[in-house]
């Protein structure tokens, strides 16, 4: 965990840096297929350090993890199986060295393709769940990439967007809240819109 908070005070300290715009779109591209901090921290501190450019920051870290999410999904459709359908050395080192990323969990996500299909790619984007668990499945199990791509810049489009216009509308005295309950808030909001799908699917 001591090394986890280190690189987290390291993603953060590029707020302070003219590199800021830059190492936003780098940490969100690099996130999405490998790298273990998310950028919204980066991306809360350079709202606040200046507002008017809340939703450029978005974009560009919306654009980044778009891109990594491609990435990801390439590692996973190339590099994840042997011709004899078993996992390659990369499998093995993300599954050794990636929080989160276990064998248990990557056919799981299997299994939650073939009944959510869309709606798991959009909730990993939006919420706590590790995105590159998701890219790299994908690719693995050969999922629809136009769908992909699709759920991918609506959901991390929504999240990112999401943070941007907090912290320009209310400031400052927001971080806190965002900081504590944004996993909360972004696991509620995705249960009411795909609640909302589902009630115009079966009941309208």
């Amino acid at each position: 965990m001591k090394i986890v908070r280190q690189l987290y005070d390291w993603v953060l300290h590029w707020a302070d840096t003219k590199y800021g715009a830059i190492a936003l779109f780098v940490f969100a591209f690099a996130e999405s297929s490998f790298f273990p901090i998310p950028p919204d921290a980066l991306l809360i501190a350079l709202v606040l350090g200046s507002q008017t450019k809340a939703f450029k920051f978005a974009t560009n870290c919306t654009i980044g993890s778009v891109l990594g999410a491609l990435l990801g999904y390439t590692i996973g459709h190339f590099l994840w199986w042997t011709p004899s359908n078993e996992f390659t050395g990369i499998a093995l080192f993300f599954f050794n060295n990636i929080p989160s990323f276990t064998p248990e969990a990557f056919y799981k996500i299997q299994e939650m393709y073939k009944e959510y299909d869309f709606w798991i790619i959009f909730t990993a984007g939006f919420t706590p769940i590790p995105y590159k668990l998701i890219t790299i499945s994908s690719g693995a199990f050969n999922i629809n990439i136009i769908m992909f791509i699709i759920a991918s810049v609506v959901s991390r489009g929504a999240r990112f967007f999401l943070v941007a216009f907090l912290i320009w509308k209310f400031g400052p005295q927001i971080k806190l809240f965002i900081d504590k309950y944004f996993n909360w808030l972004a696991l509620a909001f995705t249960v009411l819109l795909i609640g909302g799908f589902f009630v115009i699917k079966y009941f309208i």
